[in-house]
Order: C-alpha cells, then structure tokens, then sequence
C-alpha cells in the first residue's frame, strides 16, 4: 500500500498532500436498511467543492476503498464511499463477495436504487456543490457506476476502473447524461472481448460522451496493490496501469468539473 501512495499521490499538489483530513463513518437509509459510508474532505479547502462519489470492490467498504477517498479529499474534493451491501459489510472472502456482488448484478434496479442513495447523501452535505459530482467504481464498484450513469443520473461523469461493462439493460445507455470514462486493462479475462465490444457498441448507439483507456499488460484488478493476494487467476496489480488511469481520472475531472 505505501508504494501505491508514493506513486500516485505525487500528482497532487504538495499542500493539499500535507493536509489533515476530516474523515467519518455515516449512517444512512435505503427502505429499512441501514447502510454505513465513510466520509472525507480536507476542511481547510474553503467552501462548496466538488463531490466523488467511490464504489468500492466487491469486498465492501474497507481499508483500499476509503484509502481512495482519502486520496481524493487530498486532491481538494470530498469523497464518499457508497455502502451497497448495508451496515458497513466487507469481506475477504472470495466466496462471501462474489455471493452479495451476484445479489446485486442480478438486480440492477436495486444496484441502482443503493448507489443512487449514496449519491443523494453527498449530493445534500453541505461542503459539496450539487452541480459538481462525479462517481468512480472498482471492479463490482465499476458496474456499479456505470448503472448508476444508466439510470440517467444527473451528475458530470462517472470512472470505471477494471469494471464489469455488461448490463441487463442496454437500451437504458440512452438515457445517459453524463461523460464517461472506463479504464480498462488490456489483458482482462474477466470481461470477455464480446463484452468489451458490446458495450462499446452500447455507447455509440446511444451517442455517450465516453471514452476507453485500455493498459497494456494490465489485468482485473490493475489499481489495488493487495490485488493478487487472494490468488484469483487473472487478478493482479499494475502499478503503470495504476498511476496512468489515475492520472487520467484527474484529466477527466478537470474538464468536467471546469
């Protein structure tokens, strides 16, 4: 982890690199369920700013997601990680993970009505500007926001990173008002070359503003340093595809947010 934050906090800038972070666990409802996200910002940014909304891996809220929204307040934003699964669940169990992602990439109404109950908890936070927002996902999270986009969401752009492409519901890209920005790893096996084509014949159809990075010799899982301890065939880190795709959410976010 700390090669990864060497390597990729180095774009930001220096002061806001050095800044004390206001960090806390929220509590929040969809229907009954009590659902925990973690909040983050630099409180010595002044005023309004723009909101990130992060979906994390298929393990649920931890230590990499909130890291990632600890690197984002650092840049000057405030971040929130979405809990889709509800009461702050993470796992290091594959088995456990792949049975709640299954529950919600069988239901992408419900995919979308968790991530859109996040979305509304920073949307109305005080610090953050309502007209600025945009949603990044990893893995599981990368399908997440790429539904959430497919809702029709009101919100700037959303960043996939190594994300499912697929969908139940294809036609629903034309109802898309956002950019959007998927990363994707060139030697990927988890999403299939029908898949990758589908979807971006998905995105031209409906006439997306989207835009595909793909990473050279980078697999599933590229932008997490703990990627291969799991030992999942065709999971691993990249630091190259880590520190470019970042740099090119960065890009992404100064043209959307300007």
């Amino acid at each position: 982890m700390k090669r990864m934050v060497g390597a990729v906090t180095g774009f930001a800038l220096a002061a806001s690199a050095q800044a004390t972070l206001r960090t806390k666990t929220v509590e929040y409802k969809h229907g009954d369920v009590v659902l925990k996200g973690y909040l983050s910002y630099d409180p010595s940014v002044k005023g309004k700013r723009p909101g990130v909304l992060v979906l994390p891996e298929w393990w649920g809220v931890n230590d990499y997601a909130r890291h990632r929204a600890d690197m984002l307040a650092q840049l000057g934003y405030i971040a929130f990680v979405a809990d889709v699964y509800g009461s702050g669940f993470n796992t290091t169990s594959p088995d456990q993970a792949g049975k709640h992602a299954g529950e919600f990439r069988a239901n992408r109404t419900l995919m979308r009505e968790r991530v859109t109950a996040a979305l509304d908890v920073l949307r109305k936070h005080e610090l953050c500007d309502p007209r600025r927002i945009a949603a990044i996902g990893y893995c599981f999270g990368g399908t997440c926001v790429l539904e959430l986009a497919r809702s029709g969401a009101e919100i700037a752009g959303v960043v996939s990173f190594h994300g499912g492409l697929s969908t139940l519901n294809p036609a629903d890209a034309k109802n898309i008002k956002c950019k959007v920005l998927v990363c994707h790893g060139g030697n990927d096996t988890f999403e299939s070359p029908e898949e990758v084509a589908a979807f971006q014949k998905e995105m031209r159809e409906s006439n997306v503003d989207w835009q595909m990075n793909v990473y050279g010799g980078a697999v599933h899982g590229f932008t997490n340093p703990g990627a291969g301890k799991f030992g999942i065939p065709g999971v691993g880190y990249n630091e190259r595809a880590d520190i470019r795709s970042w740099e090119a959410m960065r890009l992404f976010f100064g043209e959307i947010f300007k």
